[in-house]
């Protein structure tokens, strides 16, 4: 797509169809080389608001969005998110692959009574942030915020919490197995349905489009949950049966 340096009414009008930025609820604007987030501060009504793979240093004109409840901010150049403390209705924040050195920087944050789930890593497009090397930033983001229940797109309270926990239980306890070898080949396994069977179809209407993309990206962590947890399952049953096996004595 075209770069764009700078936000301008013109390319919002352009992208969502409306004539008035405060009738914009939902805003992608995803991967346009864009550095400056200009008069996006106008949408005053937005909801939903996109802004990924861009150049954007400075959030100062999110400050404005009230009533912002999703936000994607993932692959920038961002230090500093200060500006976002403002955006009192915010649930879902995504800060994956920036330049956050620390836990301190997301202090600015603990105002935003209604966030629910942050991120600031991502391993399936391998996005992190220098923070992610203290290997403790995750239990510090949670005592920050209590309300939290998910963190990195694993949940951390409520449902689906305890398999996380159990798969990474399971993990911890198979180091000790296998210290001083490589860990067994696993037979791929065959696919529940045919090839293209979850594939959807795109369409023009920007909100399905970006509810599409957040689906099939869910389907894609799900697939890798379960290739992991069929992984690991094999890695302890083979374990199990090596641990039990009686001994054998040659006379």
């Amino acid at each position: 797509e075209t770069d764009f340096a700078k936000i301008t009414a013109a390319l919002l009008k352009s992208k969502t169809g409306e004539f008035d930025l405060e009738s914009i609820l939902y805003l992608k604007l995803r991967g346009l080389g864009i550095c400056d987030l200009g008069c996006i501060g106008e949408c005053i009504n937005l909801e939903r608001l996109d802004l990924s793979g861009n150049n954007i240093t400075s959030l100062i004109p999110l400050a404005s969005l009230k009533l912002l409840l999703v936000l994607n901010l993932s692959a920038n150049r961002i230090t500093n998110l200060e500006p976002i403390c403002n955006c009192d209705n915010l649930q879902s924040l995504n800060v994956a692959a920036n330049l956050i050195s620390s836990v301190e920087h997301l202090h600015c944050l603990h105002s935003l009574r209604k966030l629910e789930s942050i991120r600031l890593k991502d391993n399936t497009f391998s996005y992190n942030n220098p923070v992610c090397k203290n290997t403790s930033y995750r239990n510090l983001i949670l005592e920050m915020f209590p309300n939290i229940k998910v963190v990195d797109g694993e949940r951390v309270v409520g449902r689906g919490s305890d398999l996380y926990q159990l798969c990474k239980d399971i993990d911890e306890s198979l180091k000790g197995f296998y210290k001083n070898g490589p860990l067994p080949d696993v037979p791929d396994c065959k696919p529940w349905v045919e090839e293209g069977f979850w594939d959807l179809k795109r369409s023009n209407n920007a909100i399905i489009e970006e509810a599409y993309k957040q689906f099939n990206d869910v389907l894609h962590e799900c697939r890798l949950l379960n290739n992991r947890a069929a992984h690991v399952i094999a890695q302890t049953e083979r374990a199990l049966s090596m641990k039990n096996q009686p001994k054998q004595y040659v006379l």
